[in-house]
């Protein structure tokens, strides 16, 4: 109701109206100028938030120095001085005659104008460093209009302070503008190559997609191959950041560290340092000792992890709409994270505009109180301070409303995480229910019901609504209490009580443990739901029972199957990132010539190395999903049947011999 994002996309002007906006006499002025920054490196600046001086809707800078004394000089022979000046003073103001220390002291025009290029929708001072010397249009040094010479760092000064207002710290203009060049260099490589970064995921998405269709026929091999490619792939890491390692030695400058040149925007620099081959070469060689020990000691299990799977792709094989599921979560991930953008916006803008009185007079003792600009010319501060003004301030209040405006974020906040989680929970009940159909069909596959996956997902959401949106909601609540946490860790890392670190750092611990423990239960009890329709309370009970009465079966699917998906989608990610990495730096003769030119090749590199990990996660997810669930109802099956005619086993009896290790009794299977 109070918020207006309008306050967020233009700047304000003195008088409460926004730059740029369509539909107002502002519409085709949509930069913020300040008629005397100079008078914004007041220190009250950062305190206040308010530059005093007055700022104007302009639709350009000015681009040239120039005061209104010579301008008042010169504008009698020529009348273009004035045209051109006018356009930075107050609308309607058209008396060049008028004294000037009326006109200054009424803010009628600015003092002076200097040469200035947009930033952040305003007039900040052109500045340029030639030689090491700071300069605005090669000068060092200007008028101010008050008859005084100053130098081109008073204009650097003011232009910190308003950056750091806007901003909310004191980092500087100089600093934005060099982040601004490198944002600029980084959008350029996008606009350069997007199509190319397209062509990458499209590769990821389509190998993703060769490599589960071949688990169906070849899952066994297929990840072995996975293995030991891994392997081979990180042993060659080693050795070639040995080799760069052993190359630069003896080389000049090849032994700084990294700490000592800092963040460089070009990372061909930290490539030219032996640290940084050591730093990669010590770091592949610890996860090629993980890999390693992992598979010697954990060998059986991985012999058993890769049954599983090679089930679940036959599962997958038989229901390959699920494939594609993760683009309808996506999709409502996207609208859950548009809806609490939306509403942190118009939360982080609401409130009414507040103005307060601005003097010229140091000695005014009616500057930054509150004023109303509609009855401020019949009181008395006019009269008692001069010249001064009731201008814009910004956007608040003092109601109760107002002053609950940080709660009210969070409440967004808890809002959106339980609906990114009640989402993440509809797919997981969703392929859960698909797959589960996979499972108890008698005769895989004739007796699978037609469409299983629209099937499951319209009983998930006729049914368990209720239930999913519970199991978010702990989950939710958990996760809202650790970033609270991060929250207080933040704001105490300067404090020197050590009980209060220690005990903020056990919380943050425990907080960690509880919302993975509520992850892994989470997604059983939507399995358990999606078989029995039970609700989440009870569901939740049956598979934890279940899984205890199955523990060691557990520590096989849980830990071991995630190892060998999360070795896929490494090979996945980084054999496309090896092919990205090759094109982007010219190494593929054979197209060469269609590679764009880039200020920075990592740019593109690192986003198809993101996006291809990515679009694998939403791949294996479903993998994982269907492993997850086979398992329960694989437990839930040899504790509900016993291989009689009366009561046969719906699973394979491959699955049975390697899950289950015995085969008592002359057991009989259902047909599969």
């Amino acid at each position: 109701m109070h918020g207006d994002p309008r306050k967020v996309v233009y700047p304000t002007d003195s008088y409460g109206q926004f730059c740029g906006q369509q539909g107002t006499p502002n519409a085709n002025k949509a930069i913020l100028f300040y008629f005397n920054i100079l008078q914004c490196a007041n220190p009250t600046v950062l305190i206040n938030l308010q530059c005093p001086t007055t700022q104007l809707c302009v639709s350009k800078c000015p681009d040239r120095f120039a005061t209104y004394i010579d301008m008042q000089y010169n504008y009698r022979r020529n009348k273009s001085y004035w045209d051109y000046y006018k356009l930075f003073c107050k609308p309607g103001f058209n008396n060049p005659d008028k004294p000037v220390s009326q006109v200054l002291q009424n803010e009628d025009c600015p003092s002076m104008i200097v040469p200035s290029r947009p930033f952040l929708q305003r007039c900040f001072p052109d500045f340029i460093t030639r030689n090491g010397t700071l300069t605005v249009a090669n000068k060092t040094s200007f008028k101010d209009g008050h008859g005084k010479i100053r130098s081109v760092v008073d204009l650097r000064d003011a232009a910190n302070k308003v950056t750091a207002m806007q901003q909310g710290t004191e980092s500087g203009i100089t600093s934005l503008l060099d982040a601004k060049e490198v944002g600029v260099k980084i959008f350029e490589d996008y606009a350069s190559s997007w199509f190319w970064i397209l062509i990458g995921l499209v590769i990821s998405m389509l190998v993703s997609l060769i490599f589960i269709l071949l688990l169906r026929f070849t899952a066994g091999v297929l990840f072995w191959m996975v293995i030991f490619g891994v392997i081979a792939a990180v042993g060659y890491g080693i050795w070639h950041c040995y080799w760069e390692y052993s190359s630069l030695k003896g080389k000049p400058d090849s032994d700084i560290t990294i700490s000592d040149i800092g963040f460089q925007t070009d990372f061909r620099v930290y490539l030219q340092l032996r640290q940084t081959w050591l730093i990669f070469m010590i770091s592949l060689a610890v996860i090629e000792a993980i890999i390693i020990l992992v598979l010697i000691f954990l060998r059986n299990r991985v012999r058993i992890a890769i049954a599983l799977l090679k089930e679940g792709s036959k599962a997958i094989g038989c229901i390959m709409s699920t494939l594609f599921y993760p683009i309808i979560t996506f999709l409502l991930l996207a609208l859950c994270i548009a809806y609490w953008a939306v509403t942190a916006v118009f939360l982080a803008s609401s409130g009414d505009a507040v103005y307060k009185v601005m003097s010229t007079l140091p000695d005014c003792k009616y500057t930054n109180l509150t004023c109303d600009p509609e009855t401020f010319s019949q009181s008395n501060v006019t009269k008692l301070c001069p010249g001064s003004q009731c201008t814009f301030a910004f956007y608040g209040g003092e109601s109760l409303y107002h002053r609950y405006i940080f709660v009210l974020q969070l409440c967004n906040l808890l809002v959106f995480l339980w609906l990114v989680n009640f989402t993440i929970a509809l797919g997981q009940c969703t392929l859960a229910g698909a797959f589960a159909s996979y499972y108890w069909a008698l005769r895989k596959p004739a007796d699978i019901p037609p469409c299983p996956l629209a099937s499951s997902f319209g009983r998930a959401l006729r049914y368990h609504t209720g239930s999913l949106a519970f199991g978010a909601l702990i989950l939710s609540i958990v996760q809202f209490i650790r970033i609270i946490l991060e929250y207080l860790d933040h704001k105490l890392k300067g404090a020197h009580n050590a009980f209060t670190r220690f005990l903020l750092c056990c919380l943050k611990c425990c907080f960690w443990c509880l919302e993975h423990f509520i992850k892994f239960m989470n997604r059983n009890a939507y399995i358990m739901i999606s078989v029995y329709g039970k609700n989440f309370c009870a569901s939740a009970r049956d598979a934890f029972f279940l899984l205890m009465r199955n523990v060691m079966r557990v520590a096989v699917l849980d830990k071991v199957t995630d190892f060998l998906l999360f070795l896929g989608k490494l090979l996945i990610s980084g054999s496309v990132g090896v092919l990205a990495f090759f094109f982007f730096t010219r190494q593929i003769p054979v197209i060469q010539e269609e590679v764009p030119s880039l200020n920075y090749y990592w740019v593109p590199l690192l986003t198809v190395i993101f996006g291809s990990y990515m679009i694998a996660q939403g791949f294996f997810n479903v993998y994982a999903m269907c492993v997850d669930t086979l398992f329960l109802c694989f437990c839930e099956d040899l504790e509900r049947n016993d291989g009689s005619p009366s009561k046969p086993y719906y699973m394979p009896p491959g699955l049975h011999r390697i899950l289950n290790k015995t085969d008592q009794g002359g057991k009989k299977y259902a047909v599969s």
